[in-house]
């Protein structure tokens, strides 16, 4: 399931870290805040090591990590139209297979980055301003046609419909 993670050695994962940090540059810092250093971890298996010592083993190790990550994030999708907080169940689910599973810290370090993203974009000003007038402008018009609706068929209250 994943190679990169099974035959790692100290030797193997000192060996050039660059290609592992999917094409980031030495010096970006746009996700960084200032005065923080943050540091990214190595992508790979993150089993103990007398898990990695044997292939068999680590293979169902990363069946068992995948299938409690499936059950997790299956769980997370039916809370989605249900009762339930459904998109923090299904990134559980990620972070769970982000233990053992290359693809899945880099999903989890793309959606951090977009997040961090709209968080610093909607505290701009500019952008909060324009939010706002146009939650007012959505509100007003709301208003004016529940305005128009009851002007033109009234308001009957449930319990005192005679059919």
């Amino acid at each position: 399931m994943n190679a990169e993670s099974d035959e790692r050695d100290g030797a193997a994962a000192s060996a050039d870290p660059a290609p592992a940090t999917g094409g980031v540059t030495e010096g970006a810092t746009e996700d960084v805040v200032p005065g923080v250093a943050e540091v990214d971890p190595e992508l790979g298996s993150r089993a103990p090591g007398f898990i990695k010592a044997s292939r068999a083993l680590h293979l169902s190790w990363q069946v068992g990590v995948f299938m409690v990550g499936l059950a997790v994030v299956v769980a997370g999708i039916i809370m989605l139209p249900l009762p339930g907080p459904g998109w923090l169940v299904i990134f559980g689910g990620m972070a769970i297979w982000a233990t053992e599973f290359v693809w899945a810290q880099l999903v989890l370090r793309w959606t951090r980055r977009k997040v961090t993203e709209a968080a610093r974009r909607a505290l701009d000003p500019k952008v909060r301003r324009r939010n706002i007038a146009l939650t007012v402008i959505g509100l007003v018009i709301v208003a004016v046609l529940v305005g128009i609706y009851v002007w033109k068929f009234g308001i009957v209250m449930p319990w005192k419909i005679h059919e």
